[in-house]
């Protein structure tokens, strides 16, 4: 059955349009949104940055920067999974997400510059403690603002359709903090940074650079509480819903028939593309630039703007998408392009046309913005399904629950990536790497990802919540507990 005719089947003739009501008005959005900064950086910039900072600057063992990042995961887990059950049961005259996104928030921008508040000079293991008494003691601080925020964006409206909209402006709002990713490694090598010798200071630029990161985090975090509002908080405090016990965070979240496809969706999509993440730069630079590794960086620079520009076109279009065919059909059919972009990457590798990298990039990140903004708006349809069936409001659980296995997915494929890599029987220390490894290369780049994709795709054909039964959802819920 192909997409339109799978469309024609699923969606009624004529759907209600969006109540006004219902319409989530663009300065909440947008405060939502700003939540995309602190989330970027708080959680992803330590990792681009760690072995930057810890082994290039400062000499520490790349083994044991592994180890410290990896701990990080079994921390994540454990306080994704309390503070979206904190959440989830919070009482207060704020709102019950609200108070952690501010709390939260200001303690992540106080303890961004914190993370590289280190000495010169250190051993491998105080380094190595440092990483990780750091990391334990911020990643809970990370889950106080993260759970909250990720949970308020699922019940910021009950419209099938605005949901789309509210994931759309929030990922066109995460661009911005991407660049802030994208340039943090050259930022910290700026010659305002150089020592007296003329050698970066890589730690004083890393330092400088969280600090000045960190400020806008506290700025920002009081934004969001001032802009942002909790829709279902009046039905949850006056105890229309029951408080949800901890042991349902996983258990009964993950029971959820629709949930676990649309997470095992997600799985195989993160984990193929990360599994890859780092063979596209051994491409530039040892295929299309033949070693050189000055001009390759200067190809991957370009590949980032145009991932940046690529991403934001593929947000409006994944939305036009979601809204014809509906929500499944959409992403069905994002990641049949995606399949159609990685193998496009055999093609768009070319020494000689080596600008057709930037298609290889830009393709990419077409449909990953459509694919995750799609999923943003479809998780909250999971959620009141879970309502239906179980008469609570458990943004918090699925929250923690996704964002955990998530996480556990994306780190899995990263260390694959390595492990890859070697199977080529690529040589850092060779001048020229052998045709054979350069060959193998192309074909995992390529390839893997299309098998991963070709399983998310066998997976989101399960997922039943059509905008129709959403309707249904929806009718039986008001007629149940009243409209929000």
């Amino acid at each position: 059955m192909t997409t339109a005719s799978l469309a024609a089947a699923t969606r009624p003739a004529a759907m209600p349009p969006t109540a006004a009501a219902d319409r989530v008005p663009m300065p909440q959005k947008l405060g939502y949104g700003l939540g995309s900064f602190l989330d970027m950086w708080g959680h992803w910039l330590y990792q681009s940055l760690a072995f930057h900072v810890f082994n290039v600057g400062l000499g520490m063992a790349p083994g044991l920067i592994s180890t410290a990042l990896g701990i990080k995961i079994f921390v994540d887990a454990a306080a994704d999974a309390l503070f979206g059950w904190l959440s989830d049961n919070t009482r207060t005259r704020w709102g019950r997400r609200r108070p952690f996104i501010l709390v939260g928030g200001v303690l992540a921008g106080i303890g961004l510059p914190l993370m590289f508040a280190v000495g010169r000079g250190w051993s491998d293991q105080q380094y190595f403690w440092f990483m990780v008494v750091s990391l334990v003691l911020y990643v809970p601080v990370m889950s106080c603002f993260n759970m909250p925020w990720v949970s308020l964006g699922s019940e910021m409206t009950p419209d099938y359709h605005e949901r789309t909209s509210v994931m759309s402006v929030k990922n066109a709002v995460q661009k911005i903090p991407e660049l802030a990713m994208f340039v943090a490694a050259q930022f910290t090598t700026l010659a305002i940074f150089h020592d007296e010798q003329g050698k970066p200071d890589i730690l004083r630029g890393a330092q400088v650079y969280t600090t000045i990161l960190g400020a806008v985090m506290i700025v920002l975090s009081i934004a969001m509480f001032m802009l942002v509002r909790e829709r279902y908080y009046q039905q949850v405090a006056s105890r229309t819903y029951q408080r949800v016990p901890f042991k349902d965070t996983l258990y009964r979240t993950l029971r959820n028939r629709p949930f676990r496809a649309l997470l095992g969706t997600m799985l195989a999509y993160g984990m193929a593309t990360a599994m890859v993440g780092l063979l596209g730069y051994y491409a530039t630079v040892y295929y299309v630039c033949g070693g050189n590794v000055t001009e390759g960086a200067k190809w991957n620079s370009l590949m980032g703007i145009s991932g940046m520009v690529m991403g934001l076109l593929g947000i409006p279009f994944a939305g036009r998408l979601a809204r014809r065919f509906g929500k499944r059909n959409a992403l069905a059919t994002v990641l049949l392009l995606a399949m159609a972009a990685f193998v496009g990457d055999w093609f768009f590798y070319n020494p000689a046309l080596p600008w057709l990298q930037l298609l290889a990039s830009g393709c990419v990140a077409f449909t990953g913005a459509g694919f995750w903004t799609i999923y943003g708006s479809a998780m909250a349809d999971v959620i009141d399904h879970d309502e239906l069936q179980t008469e609570q409001r458990r943004e918090g659980s699925f929250a923690a629950c996704q964002s955990w296995i998530s996480k556990a997915g994306i780190a899995l494929g990263n260390l694959a990536s390595g492990f890859l890599l070697q199977a080529t029987g690529f040589d850092a220390k060779l001048p020229a790497q052998s045709e054979e490894a350069i060959w193998l290369i192309r074909v995992m780049l390529s390839g893997i990802p299309v098998l991963g994709l070709a399983i998310a795709l066998v997976v989101i054909l399960r997922f039943q919540l059509t905008e129709a039964r959403m309707h249904e959802i929806r009718r039986a819920l008001e007629a149940r507990r009243g409209t929000v």
